[in-house]
């Protein structure tokens, strides 16, 4: 794990940033790529990308720092700005970027479905690179195993962290490094990325009926998150029998199922 990748004066570079940073340009590249292939406006959707973007940092800072206020911001609210340091949950992106996207086809009176079927095409391989960051950065750990594929993350890395202060604690603070725990941030990382290039190869044939990409995706990363969380060692808000994620996986499934059907009852329509 290399959560710094080097210092220069004052500006630290951390490969959770870097990472991000990448997501979000190979998205947008793979993006404008497929509005080409299809016809559409790219410099449109490039402005669109960025608010889009900005907002689901914003959100998935806010969602994070919610679900952990009490064991990490009660009592350091300067902590709060620091994304350097990771700590953003995807879902609270997902939402916010959401609200953002109903605001743009609302203002510019396109369809709502359409706009989703390009964004969330990409966002998948977006989605990839941030989870490698996560891997980098030591958050989002898996379970410890005592199996072949565990990671150990280093002294002061989250997995770290945790084990320390678990009552009892299960390692001895002295440690330098953590029990092995599984990498459940790079099956997530290459879940996404598998889901990307079907929904990449996808697009130029099917973007025409509003929702089906839509669909498929949100039943997608729903179906693999939710079974991503049952491996999840780091603390998870529960919602019930399952954990805060799983329940919004929950959720987006139905959206999901309820997308594919709008898209099949609107081409059976056209098709009269």
């Amino acid at each position: 794990m290399h959560s710094e990748l080097f210092q220069i004066g004052p500006i630290t570079l951390r490969a959770y940033g870097l990472c991000m940073a990448l997501g979000f340009i190979f998205a947008w590249r793979a993006a404008v790529r497929l509005c080409r292939r299809t016809g559409q406006d790219a410099d449109r959707l490039s402005g669109l990308l960025t608010w889009i973007m900005l907002s689901s940092v914003i959100g998935a800072r806010a969602a994070y720092v919610m679900e952990h206020w009490t064991a990490e911001f009660a009592d350091n609210l300067a902590a709060i700005i620091r994304l350097d340091q990771g700590g953003l949950m995807f879902y609270g992106g997902l939402i916010a970027g959401g609200l953002v996207l109903l605001f743009y086809a609302y203002l510019h009176k396109q369809n709502v479905l359409a706009i989703t079927d390009l964004v969330l095409a990409v966002l998948p391989l977006g989605h990839a690179f941030g989870r490698i960051g996560c891997f980098f950065h030591g958050c989002c750990y898996g379970k410890i195993t005592d199996s072949c594929i565990g990671v150990c993350f280093p002294r002061n890395s989250p997995a770290w962290w945790e084990q320390v202060h678990a009552v009892p604690p299960l390692i001895a603070r002295d440690a330098v490094k953590s029990l092995p725990v599984i990498p459940t941030q790079l099956f997530e990382a290459a879940a996404n990325a598998l889901l990307f290039i079907a929904l990449y190869r996808l697009y130029p044939r099917r973007h025409s009926q509003h929702g089906l990409l839509t669909g498929c995706y949100l039943i997608g990363y729903a179906a693999l998150r939710f079974t991503i969380e049952y491996l999840r060692g780091d603390p998870r808000m529960a919602v019930g029998p399952f954990s805060i994620s799983q329940t919004i996986s929950i959720g987006l499934l139905v959206l999901g199922l309820a997308c594919l059907l709008y898209a099949r009852q609107r081409t059976a329509t056209q098709s009269r």
